[in-house]
């Protein structure tokens, strides 16, 4: 055994003066110094930023109204006759909580998470004061009476026809189960695309990529899955490229399918489906940034990770370079944006059809290394936050009159009838210092929070142009 010499004189380091000093005074020094920098950074953050803390109240007014929290005070009824079985399963004894409601199609509240048809929003009909008000979870009528038919989708802006264009899977079939451990699914029927100037009235201009009827060989057969259609424009070759998750009924192909258009309305044609660089994809999105180059990112690996790599030029196919992003912590449904030079993204959490905590995450390179920096979700209550809203994240608006602004666009589904998910889009506002350090080091970054603002009613502040683009 060593022992320890108590008559050993402590180590010295030789200072610049002359004088001595200890070494743990010298490292208290230096970490007393690195706090202090970091405390001023986050008042006076690089290039100018720090001001944009509090550019919310200073610089949009128009947005106060947005950020103000609202909340939800909902009670738990008492249990009346035979829960549902889908609920049962997740009720193993224990309180039922508003996620046990929430899948139970027989509950006392499915009208608060599912309102019927007699609170529908129509644009085509005169409503006065409710004119452009969005209401999360409300079945949203598209110019023809009908409900809009765009589940997982994304917006493209086409700038030739200053349209935007919503892209989407089109759900109106039966939903029903393939064997008795599958998931609740609906036939492949199709994309749904609809138009509109304003981001509010919404135009059916069909199914503009329909599935394969006798082939039981195709990808897009109807016994497939067809999820979470993406499109972008190729400035070079004058195409409109759309990018989607397609799979057998099991979840055991997983990978990802291309179809190319001469107009934003289709038809598109079906070109090929592929495992990106050589990994199994399930739930994915597209991303194209401020100098045309396209990226993918998909969910991978028994979807304990998200992968992301460049498109080629013609956006037809990934490049060789791929990173690994995210890595252990299981999340899906991601929606990448970008703000000030920072690129962000929201991510679920997998739990089938149930819903989860959203997380938001923040790169200064979209390849990567992204960190986690909390939950983005702001008002309701504790459980509509570690929710999402009931929702799950499919793509993030910018609304480039209002820099630092976005739309939040999710689905609510519902796996009893798959057709009857709801829209849920609210207010995302980058602003405000971030909630947690960094996971790689002590602390904060230097980019602002992503908060998303609950509310049961809201709309685009005065001054809001859908013709005004980046």
């Amino acid at each position: 055994m060593r022992m320890r010499n108590k008559y050993r004189k402590p180590t010295r380091l030789s200072c610049n003066a002359g004088s001595r000093c200890s070494i743990s005074a010298v490292v208290w020094s230096l970490i007393g110094c690195l706090l202090i920098l970091h405390l001023y950074s986050l008042v006076h953050q690089k290039d100018g930023m720090g001001g944009e803390i509090q550019f919310r109240m200073t610089h949009q007014p128009q947005f106060r109204e947005l950020e103000e929290v609202e909340e939800e005070n909902i009670q738990i009824p008492p249990p009346r006759g035979k829960r549902s079985p889908r609920a049962a399963k997740r009720r193993p004894k224990r309180t039922t909580t508003l996620v046990d409601e929430f899948l139970d199609e027989n509950s006392q509240l499915r009208g608060v998470f599912f309102p019927d048809e007699r609170t529908a929003v129509d644009p085509m009909k005169d409503l006065g004061n409710d004119t452009f008000y969005y209401y999360p979870g409300r079945i949203w009528l598209d110019t023809d009476g009908n409900p809009i038919q765009a589940h997982g989708g994304g917006i493209l802006y086409d700038e030739k026809t200053r349209t935007y264009y919503w892209y989407g899977e089109y759900k109106d079939g039966p939903t029903y189960h393939a064997h008795k451990k599958g998931a609740a699914r609906v036939d492949i029927i199709g994309v749904g695309c609809y138009s509109s100037k304003d981001l509010w009235k919404w135009k059916n201009e069909g199914v503009v990529l329909l599935a394969e009827e006798k082939n039981e060989t195709h990808d897009l057969h109807k016994s497939n899955v067809l999820e979470r259609p993406k499109v972008i424009y190729n400035q070079k070759t004058g195409k409109y490229v759309m990018w989607m998750h397609v799979d057998d009924a099991n979840y055991t192909k997983a990978a990802v399918g291309v179809a190319i258009s001469d107009y934003p309305t289709g038809p598109f044609d079906y070109l090929y489906s592929k495992r990106p660089h050589g990994f199994e994809s399930r739930d994915m999105t597209i991303f194209k940034d401020d100098d045309g180059m396209a990226y993918l990112v998909y969910s991978s690996e028994d979807n304990s990770e998200l992968h992301i790599g460049p498109l080629t030029e013609d956006y037809l196919d990934v490049t060789e370079t791929m990173r690994r992003i995210l890595v252990g912590q299981h999340r899906e449904a991601p929606a990448l944006f970008k703000h000030d030079e920072t690129y962000y993204m929201i991510t679920s959490g997998c739990t089938g059809w149930a819903p989860n905590e959203a997380l938001a995450h923040a790169a200064e390179s979209i390849m990567g290394p992204w960190e986690t920096m909390g939950n983005p979700c702001i008002g309701g209550n504790k459980m509509f936050r570690l929710t999402t809203f009931f929702a799950q994240s499919t793509y993030v608006v910018p609304l480039p009159s209002f820099p630092g602004s976005f739309i939040f666009m999710a689905d609510r589904w519902n796996p009893a009838d798959l057709r009857d998910s709801r829209y849920v889009w609210l207010p995302l506002i980058i602003g405000g210092p971030v909630d947690q350090p960094l996971d790689y080091n002590f602390g904060f970054p230097l980019w602002s929070r992503v908060s998303i603002y609950w509310h049961r009613k809201w709309k685009l502040p005065q001054g809001w142009s859908g013709l005004t683009w980046m």
